[in-house]
């Protein structure tokens, strides 16, 4: 078994810190792409009607998502990786979630941001990925080492 590192990336941001995960990891690599890319207008925090807004204040939003994992049962690591949106993860990783059975899948959450803690992420991963097990993740800033990266990820058993 191995593990894998999915993330959405906006800006590129979390893109960075993935790529240097699945490095540290030895993890395959799997973006989570929107079916509608995000511009910078979208993701305006300060503009009430930006899409990125709209989308976090009704979390039942499901933005869609053009591609799938087809091999999910042969990892039994995930590596979620998202930046912090509103204190919490975007909708479009509970999109990703709600998709797939995660039983026997260890979920470890990782997430970009300038300030914001991880706040409840954990707890909004377990209510939507009911069978996983799901660690206390880490918020890192897009210039974390791939060593220290190396060194976080030791803490999770069979990764």
């Amino acid at each position: 078994m191995k593990g894998l590192v999915a993330y959405f990336s906006a800006t590129g941001t979390t893109e960075k810190v993935a790529k240097n995960l699945a490095k540290a990891t030895n993890s395959d690599l799997f973006e989570i792409i929107p079916k509608q890319k995000y511009t910078d207008e979208d993701l305006d925090w300060t503009n009430q009607n930006s899409r990125s807004s709209i989308e976090m204040k009704n979390l039942s939003f499901r933005p869609e998502i053009v591609n799938k994992i087809d091999n999910l049962k042969d990892y039994n690591c995930l590596f979620l990786g998202f930046p912090i949106w509103w204190y919490r993860e975007p909708t479009i990783v509970d999109t990703f979630l709600e998709q797939y059975d995660f039983s026997n899948i260890k979920i470890i959450p990782f997430a970009t941001s300038g300030g914001s803690g991880m706040g409840s992420i954990k707890e909004n991963i377990l209510h939507i990925a009911k069978n996983a097990i799901v660690e206390d993740g880490k918020r890192f800033y897009s210039n974390v080492s791939v060593d220290e990266l190396k060194n976080w990820s030791k803490h999770f058993v069979n990764c």
